[in-house]
């Protein structure tokens, strides 16, 4: 049987990581995760843009009213990225800055996770479909007030064209092949995955280290 599905994968070379609206307000609003398993997941996200390298802009919905400020830990991993607060945009594409900072990336696949997801992350998400990007939204890392929320968002999304991941499949598919790192990415997944410890551990004791 033919089939015009076609396996896009990420890849650390052409792709550029968005953070849109992880603010210290907004993030107040996202009950489809507990807070304490969301932050990590944010930053978990953060940590892979990081440890791939990939171009990361920061942006910020008014920023000065009751949004908040961005999560410090955000401007502290990323101090010299594009940090774009929209003084009113509600969608960050409606934004010049933020336009400009995605195409002066050069990259054409966009990782995006935000606060909240059927508005911060969708209306993006979408307008970047249109322009011609490939599109991958961070599920876990991107939060809203609840479940049938989320999934309408997802479905509005995943209906034109976007494709959804978590941050551990997205970090797996930049990587290709453990054999290109195995203890640095092993560590990230150690920091954000108390569990995955217990896997470098054995890691390191077939390895005859402590």
């Amino acid at each position: 049987m033919s089939t015009s599905f076609k396996y896009t994968r990420l890849s650390k070379d052409d792709a550029a990581l968005l953070l849109v609206d992880h603010q210290a307000g907004l993030i107040s609003l996202v009950q489809d995760f507990e807070p304490s398993e969301f932050k990590n997941n944010v930053l978990a996200v953060a940590s892979c843009g990081r440890y791939f390298k990939l171009p990361t802009i920061l942006s910020t919905s008014f920023e000065n009213g009751p949004n908040g400020p961005l999560l410090p830990e955000l401007k502290e991993m990323f101090p010299d990225a594009p940090y774009i607060a929209r003084p009113g945009n509600i969608n960050a594409w409606d934004n010049e800055d933020f336009v400009r900072a995605v195409k002066d990336t050069g990259r054409r696949q966009l990782i995006i996770a935000g606060v909240v997801t059927e508005v911060c992350v969708a209306f993006p998400a979408l307008s970047a479909l249109e322009e011609g990007y490939e599109v991958f939204v961070i599920t876990d890392a991107s939060g809203t007030f609840n479940e049938i929320t989320r999934h309408s968002a997802w479905l509005r999304m995943q209906a034109a064209g976007v494709q959804l991941m978590n941050w551990f499949g997205m970090a797996c598919e930049l990587h290709r092949d453990w054999r290109n790192d195995i203890e640095g990415l092993g560590t990230l997944f150690s920091n954000h995955i108390p569990n995955y410890r217990n896997l470098m551990t054995s890691y390191f004791a077939l390895a005859g280290r402590k």
